[in-house]
C-alpha cells in the first residue's frame, strides 16, 4: 500500500491475471502471416441499405468504424482473407469490365493487375507493434486506425487501386468511400460493392467499404472537406492532388511520374529490350511506374532497338513521328527544353495498334509498342504520355544518359530503370535520381513486386513522402507508458 491509499501490488496482480487469460484465447496460429485465399462461397449479392448522400455516407462509414473496431483482430483477418478470396474469384470479370468502360489498357494484363493487388498487398500482418523497456518501467507502441477515409482512385487503374487500398486500410482498421474517377464509375462500383459483401459474408459491418455511384469534381471536393473524413488518400494527376493539399486535411498523395531508362554500353542488351517492351506495353502502360523513355548510349543503340523489334515493337521515323507527335500531344507551349507538354486523352491507354492506325499506319500483327528516336526536350520524352509510344533517345555516354533522364522525369522522384552491369554506373544513378522506386536490369512491373520481389501497391505516395504504402501507412502510432513497473529483467 502506498501512502497516498493506491495498493499498487494489488492492481499489478489483476492486471497479470488479465493478461494471462487474453493471452490463453490468443495461443492459435495468426491467420494473417502468410494467408491462405480461401474459395468464396458467396456469389449472390448480400443486399444492405446504401446511402448515397455524401452526408449519409460519412455518417454510416463512422458506424461501420466503430462497429469495426469492436470486431478485434481475429475477425478483421477473416475479412481481409475473404476480400481477398471473392475478388480473386471476379479478377477477369472486373479487368474486362475496367477495360469496356474506360477504353483504357488491356486484358490480360489488367486482371493481372487485379491478381497481383490480391496476392501481394500486405495485410494486418504490416502493423507492427514497438515496446521499450528500462529502469523507468515500460512503453508500448501500438498502430491504430485513423477512422474514416476517402479515397479518389484513378481511370487508369480502377479495379487494382480499390482492391489494393481496401485491403490495406481496412487491415489497418479502417473505413473508406471510394470516390472514382468519373470514367471509371461503374467497374469501380462494382468492385467496392464485392469487397463490401465480403465483408458481410466474413462478419463485418455493413458500409465499411463504401464507393461514390455518381462521382464528381463537386462531389469529390465535398468528400475532401467534409468535417467527418479523418484521412485523404489520393491516386491521381496533379490537380487533383493541388486539391487535396488545400483541403486542411491529413492527406497521403500519389502524384505524377515520367519514369525514364538508361540503358548503357554495358547491359545486357538482349534482356534489357524485351524487359523494356514487356514494361512499356503492360496495360498500355497506363500504370505510373511504366518505362515512358529510354536514354541509350550510342554505341548500344541500335542493337537496342533490333532486340526491341524482335520483341514487338514498331519504329517509326521521319514524317511519321511528326504525325504521331502532331496527334497525341494537344498542347506545347514552349516548345523546347524541360516542361510539362498536354497528351490527346483520345489516346491515353489506346492499343499501339489503334494509335498507328490514326496516324495513318498499317500495324502489324501483334504490334504491341510504338518506338522512334528522338532529341532529349522531345514532347513526347517530356510528357507522361501513358500509351505504348517510347522516345528512344541517343546519348553519348552513361552521364548523360543520367544528366537527362533526372530532367525528364521532372525531380518527381517517382520511379527509374536503369540496365547495366555496372556497379559503379548503377550505384551512381541510384544516388542521384533519388527515387521511390528504382529498378535495375529488370522490367518497371518488378517494382510493384510483378515478378520481383516485395510487396504491391498502387498508391505510391512520393508527393506526401509515404512513398509505397501499406497497412501501416494508413495507422497512427499510439502510445501507453506504465512507469517503474513491468520491466522483468
Amino acid at each position: 500500500m502506498t501512502a497516498d491509499g493506491i495498493d499498487i501490488e494489488r492492481i499489478v496482480k489483476e492486471v497479470l491475471e488479465e493478461l494471462g487469460r487474453a493471452r490463453e484465447g490468443r495461443e492459435k496460429p495468426n491467420p494473417v502471416v502468410a494467408p491462405q485465399t480461401p474459395k468464396p462461397s458467396f456469389i449472390t449479392p448480400l443486399h444492405q441499405s446504401v446511402p448515397e448522400k455524401i452526408d449519409d455516407m460519412v455518417e454510416a462509414s463512422r458506424q461501420a468504424f466503430i462497429a469495426f473496431r469492436k470486431l478485434g483482430i481475429e475477425t478483421r483477418s477473416k475479412i481481409i482473407s475473404a476480400i481477398r478470396a471473392i475478388c480473386e474469384s471476379h479478377a477477369e470479370e472486373l479487368g474486362k469490365f475496367a477495360v469496356e468502360e474506360t477504353g483504357l489498357g488491356k486484358m490480360p494484363d489488367k486482371a493481372q493487375k487485379a491478381l497481383l493487388a490480391v496476392r501481394k498487398t500486405p495485410g494486418i500482418e504490416d502493423l507492427i507493434s514497438r515496446s521499450f523497456s528500462g529502469d523507468h518501467g515500460l512503453t508500448l507502441e501500438e498502430l491504430a486506425p485513423y477512422g474514416v477515409i476517402g479515397s479518389i482512385t484513378p481511370s487508369t487503374n480502377p479495379v487494382s487501386t480499390i482492391i489494393n487500398n481496401s485491403i490495406s486500410m481496412l487491415s489497418a482498421g479502417n473505413s473508406v468511400i471510394f470516390c472514382p474517377h468519373p470514367a471509371a464509375k461503374r467497374v469501380s462500383y462494382r468492385t467496392a460493392t464485392l469487397i463490401q459483401e465480403a465483408v458481410l459474408q466474413a462478419g463485418g459491418p455493413p458500409n465499411l467499404v463504401q464507393a461514390i455511384k455518381e462521382p464528381s469534381q463537386e462531389i469529390a471536393r465535398a468528400l475532401m472537406h467534409h468535417a467527418g473524413i479523418d484521412l485523404l488518400v489520393v491516386t491521381g494527376g496533379g490537380v487533383v492532388v493541388d486539391l487535396a493539399m488545400k483541403s486542411g486535411k491529413k492527406a497521403i498523395c500519389a502524384g505524377p511520374g515520367n519514369p525514364p531508362v538508361v540503358v548503357d554500353e554495358t547491359a545486357i542488351i538482349e534482356k534489357a529490350g524485351r524487359d523494356i517492351v514487356e514494361g512499356a506495353s503492360f496495360d498500355n502502360n497506363v500504370l505510373c511506374i511504366a518505362e515512358k523513355e529510354v536514354f541509350v548510349v550510342e554505341s548500344v543503340a541500335e542493337r537496342l532497338k533490333r532486340v526491341m523489334r524482335e520483341c514487338g515493337a514498331y519504329e517509326i521515323s521521319g514524317s511519321a513521328v511528326e504525325r504521331l507527335t502532331h496527334m497525341v500531344i494537344a498542347e506545347d507551349k514552349e516548345g523546347k527544353g524541360e516542361r510539362h507538354p498536354i497528351v490527346n486523352r483520345a489516346f491515353v491507354g489506346k492499343n499501339a495498334s489503334f494509335i498507328l492506325e490514326k496516324c495513318g499506319i498499317t500495324p502489324p500483327k501483334d504490334v504491341r509498342l510504338i518506338i522512334f528516336e528522338a532529341q532529349w526536350d522531345h514532347p513526347l520524352v517530356m510528357a507522361e504520355q501513358l500509351m505504348p509510344v517510347l522516345p528512344v533517345v541517343r546519348v553519348r555516354d552513361v552521364g548523360e544518359a543520367i544528366r537527362y533522364a533526372i530532367i525528364a522525369e521532372h525531380r518527381f522522384k517517382h520511379t527509374f530503370i536503369m540496365h547495366s552491369t555496372n556497379i559503379v554506373a548503377l550505384s551512381k544513378m541510384a544516388q542521384l535520381c533519388d527515387a521511390n522506386i528504382f529498378v535495375k536490369n529488370g522490367p518497371s512491373l518488378a517494382g510493384l513486386g510483378f515478378n520481383g520481389e516485395g510487396y504491391t501497391t498502387l498508391t505510391i505516395a512520393g508527393t506526401t513522402g509515404e512513398g509505397l504504402t501499406t497497412a501501416r501507412t494508413f495507422a497512427r502510432p499510439r502510445r501507453c507508458t506504465l512507469v517503474d513497473y513491468f520491466r522483468i529483467v
